[in-house]
């Protein structure tokens, strides 16, 4: 065999080896990855919400929120509009141990018009007995002279029908007044007392 059929020769065994070496030479794919799973993260748990309604869930609260808090805004706006502090008269009411008076009902006069005329529960008397202080009228008045009448009807003494009414005259000022009705036991007596206060 002459040179020339050795170097066809050789060059026809390397053409056939060669895909051989190439496919030896190839680095194999890693294990890992032909097991399906072996890298892939954790699937989330099936109970828990996606992200997207937790964000809702929490705007919605946000929302919730700012609509409480404009409420009171409101609130507060519309009772200085409506009761400025120059004209502004609250008329609040309590009771003090109630041993010998059960409330009903109270009817305010401003003078010589009825303002207020207001039916108690049994729960909201409860209440007053307990140390609550209820606003019964709020409203408006010019500055000068004023006259109040309170009108208090329930239980007396051994369970009889109890009507009794205070007076008071006051002097409205530029600036909001504030009286209390106050309704306490007289012990030496054995009767109730009622009285109207003036915070000055």
């Amino acid at each position: 065999m002459n040179l020339k059929h050795r170097m066809v020769s050789l060059m026809v065994c390397g053409a056939l080896l060669s895909p051989a070496w190439m496919a030896m030479g190839e680095t194999p794919p890693p294990a890992a990855a032909d097991t399906p799973g072996a890298d892939a993260p954790a699937p989330p748990a099936p109970d828990a919400p996606p992200a997207e309604l937790k964000t809702l869930d929490q705007e919605v609260q946000g929302l919730k929120k700012d609509v409480v808090d404009l409420n009171k805004d409101l609130f507060v706006l519309q009772e200085q509009l409506l009761f400025p502090a120059n004209t502004q008269v609250a008329l609040y009411i309590s009771m003090d141990v109630g041993t010998f008076f059960a409330l009903d009902s109270v009817t305010v006069k401003i003078d010589n018009k009825e303002v207020k005329n207001y039916l108690y529960t049994a729960r909201e008397a409860d209440a007053l007995l307990k140390g609550g202080v209820q606003q019964i009228y709020l409203g408006n008045l010019k500055v000068g002279k004023h006259e109040l009448v309170a009108f208090f009807s329930g239980k007396g003494p051994v369970e009889r029908d109890y009507k009794r009414g205070a007076t008071i005259n006051f002097d409205k000022g530029v600036g909001a007044k504030y009286l209390e009705l106050k309704i306490t036991d007289r012990v030496p007596k054995h009767q109730p007392e009622f009285m109207i206060k003036d915070w000055e």
